[in-house]
């Protein structure tokens, strides 16, 4: 039997049980991908992360949700790992900030850890900005989001955005709207297929307050169908927007809010979206398999 180190972290909260809960699994390099996949449906959470050893960074990681799909993009999965090791003491003294390299699929990408104000942040860099076609016509899309047509706003238009994963960005009038969806996931799957994207980031954006969105995240794609807090959208949009000059800066996005689990994703431009949050370790454990 093999024991090992592992928890659930709340990502992006300021307290339990709020934000986007992650499981991290510790010194998981002996596990087969077979055993992560059904430990991942055991914990049965949004994303469950593995955290390794590697040749190419400090750390590789590698997530799975809880019907066994890997997900890649510097996301919650990663921050979320990063802030279970540094409040468990793995990465020492982090009074002063430090950078540690982190390899996600192909991807090696740095984080910077410090305490601030006695809390630990973690500021995570993601890829730049990739953009696919903008959908040719918005018909189908509200029909699978079940909102009115004039719901759906073009400025800017609905399209596919990656900074380490593809997801297709949707403006709506308002944040009553955003609250209205209530997707079909045969009618999205068909939609996200092609506008060639995982998952579908609704979101209501006001050039009243530019600096802030108010969004929801669907992706049946990977079984999960609607999540909490999620970076490799959050990111994008701070990316995308900004493409579009709507947007300078920065992004601080509010998700969740209709799940109960209200959460504050903060987005820097550095030019590439750098995403930062803070986490609460809400179980620890151990692991026998």
């Amino acid at each position: 039997m093999t024991t090992l180190t592992a928890g659930l972290i709340d990502v992006f909260a300021e307290r339990p049980l709020s934000g986007n809960p992650l499981a991290v699994v510790e010194g998981a390099d002996a596990l087969s991908e077979v055993q992560m996949r059904r430990i991942a449906g055991e914990f049965n959470q949004a994303e469950t992360t593995f955290v390794m050893q590697s040749r190419r960074a400090d750390l590789r990681l590698r997530s799975f949700t809880a019907i066994g799909a890997e997900v890649v993009g510097a996301g919650h999965n990663a921050l979320g790992a990063w802030l279970w090791l540094a409040e468990e003491g793995r990465l020492g003294d982090l009074s002063t900030p430090r950078t540690f390299q982190q390899e996600i699929g192909e991807a090696v990408l740095p984080i910077v850890l410090e305490t601030v104000d006695g809390r630990i942040i973690g500021r995570m860099r993601q890829s730049p900005l990739r953009l696919l076609g903008a959908l040719d016509s918005t018909a189908a899309l509200a029909d699978a989001l079940a909102m009115d047509h004039g719901d759906i706003l073009t400025t800017p238009p609905p399209r596919t955005a990656d900074t380490g994963a593809n997801h297709l960005l949707v403006r709506l009038a308002s944040p009553a709207a955003v609250d209205r969806a209530e997707p079909s996931a045969p009618a999205l799957l068909e939609v996200l297929r092609e506008a060639g994207a995982e998952g579908c980031y609704v979101y209501a954006w006001d050039p009243a307050s530019p600096g802030r969105a108010y969004a929801r995240f669907f992706n049946p794609t990977v079984g999960l169908w609607e999540d909490a807090a999620t970076g490799t959208a959050a990111g994008p949009l701070a990316a995308y927007l900004a493409h579009e000059g709507l947007a300078v800066g920065g992004l601080t996005v509010e998700q969740g809010v209709k799940m109960g689990r209200r959460s504050l994703l903060e987005l820097h431009l550095t030019p590439e979206p750098e995403l930062s949050g803070s986490g609460v370790i809400v179980l620890r454990g151990t692991l026998r398999i």
